[in-house]
């Protein structure tokens, strides 16, 4: 079996913005003060609940974007409730999974290059997804996942894992 990016992007990020959709149901069924929860961090200097589940969304929109060489849908940073995170988590997995598989044709060599505030980063597209596209998105839902278990919500690390892909 040949596997491509898309087999190392696109499903593993819709899985774990599914898992960080599943966080947020928890914590609402829990019975949660979401007024809370969302401006929760885990330290001062980081940024809270709202802005982890943001800079998933665009972690993975942008990768799959940047992979597949197509416009990267504009989301604002402007959610303040549980509903309206989990719509733009649902809308980011649209997008995500709408991107053919057969754009991502070419993507373990394509250059990528992001700006930053203090510099220009250079891939190619393996590179981009292994050292910093992966690395990122599970940095952000990992802490997501951390604010909320701090707050109280039951979570565990089944819930962090998801649905598995069992062999048959």
């Amino acid at each position: 079996m040949t596997l491509s990016i898309y087999d190392f992007a696109t499903p593993v990020l819709a899985r774990g913005l599914a898992n960080l959709s599943g966080f947020l149901d928890k914590a609402v069924a829990e019975g949660f003060d979401e007024t809370v929860l969302i401006q929760a961090r885990l330290h001062d200097d980081m940024r809270p609940l709202a802005a982890q589940v943001q800079l998933a969304s665009d972690t993975a929109k942008g990768a799959v974007a940047r992979l597949a060489g197509v416009d990267n849908p504009a989301m604002a940073d402007t959610e303040t409730t549980f509903a309206e995170l989990k719509d733009r988590i649902a809308r980011t997995l649209a997008f995500i999974e709408g991107v053919d598989p057969a754009a991502f044709a070419g993507a373990e060599t394509r250059s990528i290059s992001l700006k930053t505030p203090s510099r220009e980063l250079n891939f190619d597209g393996l590179g981009y997804l292994t050292s910093f596209v992966l690395p990122n998105f599970h940095f952000h839902v990992t802490t997501a996942y951390a604010v909320l278990r701090k707050e109280g919500v039951p979570l565990g690390k089944m819930d962090y894992l998801g649905r598995l892909s069992l062999a048959q």
